[in-house]
């Protein structure tokens, strides 16, 4: 990902994102910034995706829990929520709507 994206726009598209992601498989931060390279955001630190997995869990979107790990010390690992799952469909119907909105901008200017 580009690094002039904002960072404010950039973690509002990030959490719907990340409940995109918990809602196949639960996860571990580390392996959440690995899942999120593979779609094309690079460089994002990692002091902005675990503040917003903490803020995304103060707010009931999703709920963490330790566990051990073969590789070293416990881990964090997250999944959704009933709720978590609902704010994802709001978000994927806005994003929806963003991005038609945006599309039809963008054919109009050619």
């Amino acid at each position: 990902m580009k690094q002039e994206t904002s960072s404010q726009m950039l973690k509002g598209i990030l959490q719907g994102c990340l409940l995109i992601l918990l809602t196949k498989k639960e996860m571990y931060g580390y392996k959440i910034s690995q899942e999120l390279e593979q779609y094309g955001f690079q460089g994002i630190p990692k002091g902005t995706i675990y503040p917003l997995l903490l803020n995304m869990e103060k707010k009931g979107l999703i709920t963490g829990k330790m566990r051990p790990s073969s590789d070293g010390p416990k881990r964090k690992y997250y999944r959704i929520s009933e709720k978590g799952l609902g704010e994802k469909k709001i978000f994927l119907s806005e994003w929806q709507s963003l991005a038609n909105s945006v599309d039809q901008l963008i054919k109009k200017d050619k």
